[in-house]
């Protein structure tokens, strides 16, 4: 199984200073987390940038994790990737943290469809560019599932790498929102269009999920 990341890009901001989570609890908070993901024996997917999905793969590397795929826009001509170099190029005991890439397109494509390339998503908590990812790939799931009169597209059509399919499920991490669930018009569509929403109240409920979403 792949699980995809999604999450704030600017930790100090949203965790300490919207949140109010002290930098140590934070920081042991997210020790569990990734010592769960090894434990679920799930495969990672996230983008090489600063921020929180990074920061937890490279944990889970640490802790001896499994497979980490980077999905990268290296044909964008509109922003470029060079901000993504330090990311894509770190290495973790001289081996690199990345075990594989992907070309999610431009931008504007990764987007829309990086939440799709893992079978489900953690989500970490919600900042513009999250709830963009998070949308994108729920509005995409409901067109490759043929829940839009007129529209036939397959997953593979799109890009050849999703993974995304039947129980397609977002795992969303209480402790990481400030009002620890999704609005009532998220959650309502979501179920609209065919996607599970599962709030985790801590890692070790986290674990559990994961290990039973591989059943």
């Amino acid at each position: 199984m792949i699980l995809a990341l999604i999450g704030p890009g600017d930790i100090e901001l949203h965790y300490q200073k919207l949140l109010g989570i002290p930098k140590e609890k934070f920081n042991s908070e997210l020790e569990k987390i990734a010592q769960s993901l090894v434990n679920s024996k799930v495969e990672l997917e996230c983008l090489p940038d600063r921020g929180i999905s990074f920061q937890l793969a490279k944990l889970y590397k640490q802790k001896g994790g499994g497979k980490v795929i980077a999905t990268i826009p290296k044909s964008d001509r509109t922003f470029g990737i060079k901000h993504l170099e330090p990311y894509i190029n770190e290495k973790l005991n001289n081996k690199p943290i990345f075990d594989e890439t992907i070309d999610s397109g431009d931008w504007f494509k990764h987007d829309m469809t990086k939440g799709l390339f893992g079978h489900a998503i953690l989500c970490l908590g919600l900042s513009k560019g999250t709830d963009l990812e998070r949308n994108g790939a729920e509005y995409l799931y409901k067109l490759i599932s043929g829940n839009k009169k007129g529209v036939e597209v397959g997953a593979k059509f799109i890009h050849p790498e999703i993974k995304a399919g039947k129980n397609f499920t977002i795992f969303i991490y209480s402790p990481f929102l400030k009002n620890k669930r999704l609005g009532p018009e998220d959650e309502f569509y979501s179920k609209h269009y065919g996607v599970n929403v599962i709030y985790i109240r801590n890692s070790k409920q986290l674990e559990r999920e994961l290990i039973k979403f591989q059943k």
